[in-house]
């Protein structure tokens, strides 16, 4: 097993003073899928150099020209898209259904609504009587991105970054770094200009606020947990650069008395679980109204006993593992702090889910009889685990539902559509869903308060990576 190169300049290079290997660990096997060469401090330099020397050039190409590029690359990803597949559900234990069907696809569809929004934007136009309006690549890019859904990440800022012009040192999680290795391969057979692109491999101790903090970088992209978010902040504010970040999310899903109750808990339960869990917009506070509270619980716990672990390699509807042994134990904790704190157990619980000896499988759990203070109502599990809280009436919905630092989405289930309109203008989030809705790539994507700032995919991806200039006098004689 060969450690991993990051891709600096145009070739794929070893660090330059670094030796330190980190051991990428396939969750459903626990065995070691990918050996990868930690970057430091000085190999970050290079890259962001290599970035700084190409931006002059590759922002000056025409927006075709850079289009035309992007449409190599999903050549590129599409002509090895089942290595993708395998890779992803190697690295972080996605099920093969899940990894072809969604994660996978994450790239190319962002990929092309990106060149859709690129090519209906206004680009420049005038204002007043004599002035002009130009929107200008912000610069270089420092992309960090996560292991959960790897390349819908890579993807959402790598594609506007290159069609607005920009240049970029990706870094993306040690922890599922298969993904962004071919990602980088599909980058280099496209034939983007030198130093357009670069990826790092490194620890965000290990690297992380020489990148976001170098002083020839213009913007961070972030997406991961609110803890470390807050660090990416305060180690670019001293430069005062461009930050946008999608972070964690607590996102509630109302289920009115009045919705068609199987069909809403159902959905409810699947969408929580999906991906095991580890989705920053998943519904785990499931807020029920009163009168239906213990029919919803009895659906929640028919819903959750139908899902099964599995065998990532294999087909079908199961979960798969949490990513590492660390989160594992982190759901653990979570799940004991429940049951510690007089929540009910109505489905699954504490420990390793059943026929498994190996692998990081987590029990598919629903807590009933859950309060708002709770630990489990307010902490991002980040695990198959769903809580369910009683509400007396829309406004108390309400306020339960923003009762929480987070604010990445939001979920409303009604047969009354006026009332699901007024909650879900109500809920205090980036996204908001009615009876199981779901969203496009050209829609913008982020959160309200800790979830974050700034917006990913379609125009508004695309938006976060340009400058606004207005050109005075560009129209008089």
């Amino acid at each position: 097993m060969q450690p991993l190169k990051s891709y600096i300049g145009g070739q794929w290079l070893l660090p330059a003073t670094s030796t330190a290997l980190f051991e990428a660990i396939n969750p459903a096997t626990e065995e070691v899928c990918a050996q990868v060469a930690l970057c430091g401090p000085d190999d970050v330099d290079l890259a962001v150099r290599a970035a700084h020397a190409a931006f002059d050039g590759w922002a000056a190409t025409s927006l075709e020209a850079r289009i035309a590029l992007v449409e190599k690359l999903i050549a590129a990803f599409e002509a090895r898209y089942d290595e993708m597949v395998a890779a992803i559900t190697t690295e972080m234990g996605a099920p093969y259904d899940l990894s072809h069907d969604a994660q996978a696809e994450c790239g190319p569809g962002h990929l092309r609504e990106t060149i859709v929004a690129a090519r209906a934007m206004e680009w420049e136009k005038p204002m007043g009587e004599s002035a002009l309006l130009v929107h200008e690549p912000v610069g270089v890019c420092a992309l960090i991105t996560p292991w959960n859904w790897p390349v819908n990440q890579l993807a959402a800022k790598v594609g506007p970054a290159l069609i607005a012009g920009c240049t970029m040192v990706l870094k993306p999680s040690e922890i599922a770094p298969l993904s962004a290795q071919l990602f980088a391969e599909f980058v280099d057979e496209a034939g983007f200009p030198t130093g357009v692109f670069n990826m790092i491999h490194g620890t965000g101790p290990g690297i992380g606020d020489a990148l976001t903090s170098h002083p020839l970088v213009d913007m961070v992209s972030f997406t991961g947990s609110t803890r470390a978010g807050v660090q990416v902040a305060k180690s670019a504010a001293d430069s005062v650069k461009r930050v946008s970040q999608e972070l964690g999310g607590k996102s509630a899903n109302v289920v009115f008395a009045d919705a068609d109750l199987p069909a809403a808990i159902a959905r409810g339960v699947r969408h929580c679980f999906e991906n095991a869990g580890q989705s920053c917009n998943a519904p785990t506070r499931m807020l029920v109204e009163a009168s239906v509270y213990e029919q919803a619980v009895a659906l929640a716990k028919e819903a959750a006993e139908a899902i099964h672990c599995g065998d990532p390699r294999e087909r079908g509807k199961h979960i798969g593992p949490a990513v590492t042994k660390g989160h594992y134990d982190k759901i653990q904790r979570l799940i004991q702090a429940g049951i510690d704190e007089g929540a009910r157990v109505v489905a699954g619980g504490p420990g390793r889910a059943e026929g498994f000896e190996r692998g990081y499988f987590v029990k598919p759990t629903v807590f009933a009889d859950v309060t708002n203070q709770m630990t489990i109502a307010r902490e991002e599990v980040f695990g198959p685990v769903l809580v369910m809280i009683p509400f007396a009436d829309e406004a108390e919905a309400i306020a339960i539902a923003n009762d929480t630092p987070y604010g990445l989405a939001g979920y409303v289930q009604s047969g009354d559509l006026a009332r699901a309109r007024r909650v879900a203008r109500a809920i205090r989030a980036g996204s908001a869903h009615i009876n199981g809705a779901g969203q496009d790539y050209g829609s913008p994507f982020g959160g309200y308060k800790q979830s974050g700032n700034g917006r990913e995919w379609g125009l508004y991806g695309l938006l976060d990576y340009l400058e606004v200039k207005i050109v005075n006098g560009f129209g008089a004689p």
